[in-house]
């Protein structure tokens, strides 16, 4: 039996997740597809060679027990190649043209748009249960951010957003990549560092320079941007870590391969692992430009959250691996 579907606070879920037998978005394996050469663009900022190997995995004072990030376990990575960063509004703009993919925000006819981006002119919206500065926007997808009357023109090389697991996994298909296993994207987000807590080490932000795009004042109702952003920046903004990897934390959640479990890890396999092989939430990591230590503190490699597969908000997105 599956997991049930995590409460996703973070980047909140339509009503209903999927059967947990419903192979709705479903994950290709690591290594396929990827493998072969397509004529489509390289990545904006191009690929990471990784070496993989084994890393210590997860955390063990992770602040919110439900979302499963410990116990601390050595897992091991096969070599891959993962996308300096986040797949952008071009990449996914020419992806759409191509294919005439219609996303879920598309198809549902609406997407969670947070309630200070909002234009003041926009039409009256309903909030999210519990979550009232999310906001249900008719008209809100990944080519009109915050609904109707909105572009993403200024936006071109910021991380698409507004795109659930399946349009990801659509995109890959196309691309001839892949999404990221959790595992995968913990490992290259450390950037080698062992048991830090962000890409570049200990501290948020050392000698009190801003290391990532994150809330920054009082939420849900004051933003400083004392890190230079209020809402989405570029997808190379900031430093990258190590391994040459932009923005692996803040900026927008980024879907993994993974259904999401919190236990499942604690007796699964530690080489190459790939979550569970069923279940009704698929797998987040990396925190948004939304996240503060207030409210959720989740900005950090090894935090994790869980939403189900036709999910899409306005802090979304996803990088690609192979």
């Amino acid at each position: 039996m599956s997991d049930p579907a995590p409460r996703a606070c973070c980047a909140p879920a339509r009503q209903g997740a999927p059967p947990a037998e419903t192979p709705h978005a479903a994950a290709p394996s690591p290594g396929a597809p990827g493998d072969g050469p397509r004529s489509v663009p390289e990545p904006h900022g191009g690929w990471r060679s990784l070496d993989g190997g084994p890393f210590l995995m997860g955390s063990a004072d992770g602040p919110y027990p439900a979302d499963g990030e410990g116990p601390v376990r050595e897992v091991a990575v096969s070599p891959f190649s993962l996308a300096a960063t986040a797949v952008t509004v071009a990449e996914f703009a020419a992806f759409t043209e191509a294919t005439g993919h219609t996303t879920d925000a598309e198809r549902f006819g609406w997407s969670f748009v947070f309630a200070g981006f909002l234009p003041r002119d926009a039409a009256p919206t309903r909030g999210a249960a519990a979550t009232p500065w999310w906001r249900q926007v008719f008209g809100a997808d990944w080519n009109h951010p915050e609904g109707p009357g909105t572009d993403t023109a200024a936006r071109r090389d910021h991380p698409v957003v507004h795109v659930s697991h399946a349009d990801a996994v659509a995109y890959c298909a196309w691309a001839g990549v892949r999404l990221p296993t959790e595992a995968e994207w913990e490992s290259a987000a450390r950037g080698g560092l062992e048991q830090q807590p962000f890409p570049w080490g200990a501290e948020r932000d050392p000698g009190g320079e801003p290391r990532m795009n994150i809330w920054r004042g009082t939420f849900p109702d004051r933003n400083t941007a004392a890190d230079g952003y209020a809402a989405t920046c570029p997808v190379d903004a900031f430093e990258a870590n190590a391994f040459g990897l932009w923005n692996m934390t803040g900026n927008v959640w980024e879907w993994c391969a993974d259904w999401f479990s919190p236990g499942f890890h604690k007796r699964g396999p530690r080489t190459d692992p790939a979550g569970p092989p069923v279940g009704q939430a698929r797998v987040l990591r990396g925190g948004s430009h939304l996240c503060h230590e207030s409210y959720c503190l989740r900005y950090r490699t090894s935090a994790r959250m869980g939403n189900t597969p036709d999910s899409s908000s306005g802090n979304t997105g996803f990088r690609v691996a192979r």
